[in-house]
């Protein structure tokens, strides 16, 4: 027998009061609660004794000019009932209704359903996974055309987003996880018989392996980040061997003409031993510094 399947969006307290469930007062707190970007919020499948109650944050990207968002979907499940609270995200957007809709009639019961939606929102952390690497393989392409800046800029965005991906991926696999040991069973209701948790295990590992390349992703931004440090030091050396190289031409001529502003008594009274020898240290001097330089490719 199919399970009875109440969507909201968006509800008020009075709405959630009306459900056929007679929900605690947790729950009705984790129902209630403003969406926002989804960040503040946490994956979860705990069970409150008649009923499950889970959040599943679904990851979600409009356009590549806007930023990652997690939509909220909350769950309320017995043996007979599902019921589905979508919360609009700062766009406004919500989880499609399709997740469910999708859901074969053979398929219909609760259990069945809260793995649907589950397995789907695994299938867009992978989906995540994918435009990761994407950005980092471009990011990585592009580093040498990109000022520090906006490189340093692009590095701390990816990391943020990885490391709230692999945060939220992780939860979800654990709420999978307990489905596997038992743990989230109405008493004497099954509500997860044997098929079902065997399809959760697939869940599972979709999870597991999506964890695993975060962590992949986010050793690869890593290595972008000691390289591009690597290159600003490089950077640095280079101008400060400018300046010094500047400095030294600056410094042999102030030598020569602080030694031959002296005050010698009945010596360097000729022109050509005080203005000429000067003169022509100074230059000899500066045109061999800047030829050693230059041999050394300091300038």
């Amino acid at each position: 027998m199919g399970a009875r399947w109440i969507d909201l969006v968006d509800p008020s307290r009075d709405e959630l009061h009306g459900l056929p469930l007679r929900l605690d007062a947790e729950a009705l707190e984790i129902l209630a609660a403003p969406a926002g970007d989804g960040r503040d919020a946490r994956p979860l499948l705990d069970s409150h004794g008649r009923y499950l109650v889970g959040v599943i944050l679904w990851p979600r990207q409009s356009d590549e000019s806007t930023p990652l968002e997690y939509l909220e979907l909350d769950v309320v499940v017995d043996r007979d009932t599902i019921v589905t609270v979508r919360k609009s995200g700062t766009h406004g957007e919500t989880v499609s209704r399709d997740v469910l809709d999708a859901c074969p009639a053979d398929r219909s019961a609760a259990g069945w359903m809260l793995h649907r939606l589950m397995d789907d929102t695994a299938d867009a952390y992978l989906a995540l996974v994918d435009r990761l690497f994407a950005e980092i393989d471009e990011l990585e392409d592009a580093l040498a055309s990109l000022s520090a800046p906006v490189t340093r800029q692009r590095i701390v965005r990816l990391r943020h987003e990885i490391l709230h991906a692999r945060r939220n991926a992780s939860a979800t696999r654990a709420a999978a996880r307990r489905v596997l040991d038992g743990r989230l069973d109405l008493g004497a209701d099954e509500l997860f018989p044997q098929p079902v948790e065997a399809a959760f295990g697939d869940t599972y590992d979709t999870l597991v392996r999506t964890t695993e390349e975060l962590d992949i992703a986010r050793e690869l931004l890593s290595g972008l980040r000691d390289y591009e440090q690597s290159r600003v030091t490089e950077a640095q050396n280079e101008i400060v061997k400018k300046l010094t190289a500047a400095a030294s031409l600056v410094l042999v001529p102030t030598l020569i003409t602080g030694f031959f502003g002296q005050n010698f008594s009945g010596a360097f009274e000729d022109w050509w031993w005080t203005l000429g020898m000067s003169i022509a240290l100074i230059v000899a001097t500066t045109v061999g510094q800047l030829a050693f330089f230059r041999w050394k490719r300091w300038i």
